[in-house]
Formats: structure tokens, C-alpha cells, sequence
């Protein structure tokens, strides 16, 4: 018979009732992530923030839903702080930030899709959960299609916020190349928002995305077309480690480095693109060195990441790695270097990124 090992130290009434509380939050935060994806999908939170005050009988007629589902959904969000509600006249409501973060895909703040990307993470824990007894590995293919879309739609708020205007002036001479007419490829690309949203804001350089997964590719293409790019941006499946060399001026990697199997071996092929002249920009999770730099709300969504997804991949490809999405600057830095790459710094920061320039 299997027992489990007690401390000496008695339960504490208190700190018991306040981990339960937490685990309770964490329990109506789970569920609500499926409303959350509910209310982006079927324009709730878009039709609140552009009606103002509705009550849920008048949300229903604006967005042809049913108030027998609404009437818990409103009162779910309000209870998790996402929709206001007013009981004197029983109307519900967004507030400017609110909508900033749930109604408004254009928006920097833009948060609702990343539960998409979570609940379709979730599709696959019991795919993960064979792989912990296992070891083995768990491709970015194998995944639920949500995860696909969740994710450009998740990382591209931040790319729109700061891509352009924060980490590319601040590499080192890259704007004036891409003024004149750049060739840039970006690494990773999965649907190609990086690589559009560059496109958009540098008509004169000419830009190929790749990605190892075919299905986005051809998602990239149609974004590209739908962008009015396409006759500047192609997008090619391939593996990043067996790209040429000495062709590109700029290479960029968002949020794709701690994926690969090898990311050395990939680090050294960029290093072979960019040849004397060029410039590597890596983007990456924010994280510390260590592991205690990063308990925090952050921290504890990337290792979240890192668990069902980054490792996962990694494990699935040659090499193994797994550095997961919080591998910190001085790893990172360090296999940059190892590659080859003589002048590497931490060019840039935001809350949720390191930007990471590298030249030979």
C-alpha cells in the first residue's frame, strides 16, 4: 500500500484556507478562459464596447445570441473583473482599458486571444501527459489547430506595439538599411505577422519568412496577398538550420530560438546568413537566469509555455535541447556566442520580451 509521507509541522488553518482560495481562483480563471474565447468569437466584448451600457437582453438582439447563455457569461466576467455591471439599471459594460484588452484586435493591449492559444493548449495535456512518462517529444504539428492561430494572434499585438517603433531602431544601423532596400528573412515566421507588419512599414526591402510547418506557410501566403505585400514578401517551409549563407542583412527570430531541437545549430546557420555585414535579432520570452528571478505572474505563464508547448517541440527535433521559454539572457546570449557571433547585447526590453542583437 502507497502512503504519503506527512512533516511534523501541523496543518495552519489560515495558510490552508488562503492556498484553497488561490487553487479557487485559479479554477474560475481555467473555466473562464473558454468564455473569454467565447466572447472574442462571437463579438461580445466588441459589441459592449461600441453599444456602452446594454443590458443582457439588448447585448443579445445586438449580437444574435442567446440571453439564457449570456445572462452567466455577463455575470461570470463580472465576477472576474472583465465586465462592469451596474445593478441599479442591470446594464453591463467595458471600461476604456478593458476594451483596450478584449474588444480591440488592433490595440497593443490586445489580450482575449491568448485564450485561445490557452484553451487549445489544454486539448493536448493527455498527449503531454504520456510524453512525461515517456520523454519523448510532442511536435508544434502534432498540436491543436487553435494553437495556430492563437498564437499570431497573441504575439502580434506586441510586434504591432513595438516592433517598428522600439526593437528595430534599436539595433545598430538596421534603419537606414531597411529605408534603403534591405533583403531580410525571418526565421520561424509561423504566420507571417513579423514579416508583414515589416513589409508594411519598409516598402523598399524585400522579405522571405520561413517556417519548418508547411500549414502555416500557406497561412502566411494568404496574409501576405491579403496585405498587398506579396509582390515583396515569399514565405518558404524549411528548416532554420539549413539556410545559406551570407545573403540576408537582417535575419530575425521571434519567439522561436528556445523551440528548436538544436538551437545551436541554428544559431550557427544565421550566423552563415548574415555574413560580415549583417545583424541578427533574436526575440525571446522575458525571463531571469534563474529560477527564483522568475516566480512571478509572468513567469509563471511561460513555464506554463514552456511545459506544454516549448519543451515539447524542442523534444520532438533533433538535438533536444529544451530550453523552454525561460532560459534567460545569459544562456542565450551564450549560444549566440558559441556560434560565432562576436558582438551580442541585450538590445532591448518590454515586460513579456528580450531583444537580443547579434553581429559577427
Amino acid at each position: 500500500m502507497t502512503t504519503i509521507a506527512t512533516t511534523a509541522r501541523p496543518v495552519d488553518p489560515d495558510r490552508l484556507q488562503a492556498f484553497l482560495g488561490r487553487m479557487v481562483g485559479d479554477v474560475g480563471a481555467t473555466l473562464s478562459a473558454g468564455l473569454v474565447l467565447l466572447g472574442d468569437r462571437l463579438g461580445l466584448y466588441r459589441a459592449l464596447a461600441d453599444a456602452g451600457p446594454v443590458t443582457a437582453a439588448e447585448l443579445a438582439d445586438l449580437t444574435g445570441t442567446s440571453i439564457h447563455y449570456l445572462k452567466p457569461w455577463l455575470a461570470n466576467q463580472a465576477a472576474g473583473g472583465y465586465v462592469d455591471y451596474d445593478p441599479h439599471d442591470q446594464s453591463w459594460s467595458l471600461q476604456p482599458e478593458q476594451a483596450a484588452a478584449l474588444a480591440d484586435s488592433e490595440s497593443p493591449a490586445f489580450f482575449a486571444a491568448s485564450m485561445q492559444l490557452a484553451v487549445a493548449t489544454l486539448a493536448d495535456v493527455d498527449a503531454i501527459e504520456e510524453r512525461f512518462r515517456t520523454g519523448e517529444g510532442f511536435g508544434w504539428h502534432e498540436h491543436n489547430s487553435g494553437l495556430f492561430d492563437g498564437t499570431e494572434r497573441f504575439f502580434r499585438p506586441g510586434y504591432v506595439g513595438n516592433l517598428v517603433s522600439a526593437w528595430l531602431p534599436a539595433l545598430d544601423g538596421v534603419l537606414p538599411k531597411l529605408a534603403a532596400g534591405a533583403r531580410v528573412i525571418d526565421v520561424g515566421c509561423g504566420h507571417g505577422a513579423s514579416t508583414i507588419l515589416m513589409a508594411q512599414a519598409f516598402p523598399a526591402s524585400t522579405f522571405l519568412g520561413v517556417d519548418y510547418h508547411p500549414h502555416s506557410i500557406q497561412v502566411a501566403r494568404r496574409r501576405a496577398s491579403q496585405a498587398g505585400v506579396a509582390d515583396r514578401v515569399t514565405f518558404e517551409t524549411q528548416d532554420a538550420a539549413e539556410l545559406g549563407s551570407g545573403t540576408a542583412d537582417l535575419v530575425t527570430m521571434f519567439d522561436c530560438l528556445h523551440d528548436m531541437g538544436d538551437p545551436l545549430a541554428a544559431a550557427r546557420a544565421m550566423h552563415r546568413l548574415v555574413g560580415d555585414t549583417g545583424t541578427l535579432m533574436v526575440v525571446e520570452p522575458m525571463a531571469g537566469d534563474r529560477v527564483e528571478d522568475n516566480l512571478n505572474p509572468i513567469g509563471r505563464v511561460f513555464y506554463g509555455a514552456s511545459t506544454l508547448i516549448c519543451t515539447p517541440a524542442s523534444l520532438d527535433q533533433p538535438g533536444r535541447r529544451a530550453l523552454g521559454a525561460q532560459a534567460g539572457p545569459t544562456v542565450l546570449q551564450g549560444i549566440l556566442r558559441e556560434a560565432g557571433f562576436g558582438r551580442v547585447r541585450l538590445a532591448a526590453t518590454t515586460p513579456v520580451n528580450l531583444v537580443i542583437e547579434a553581429r559577427h
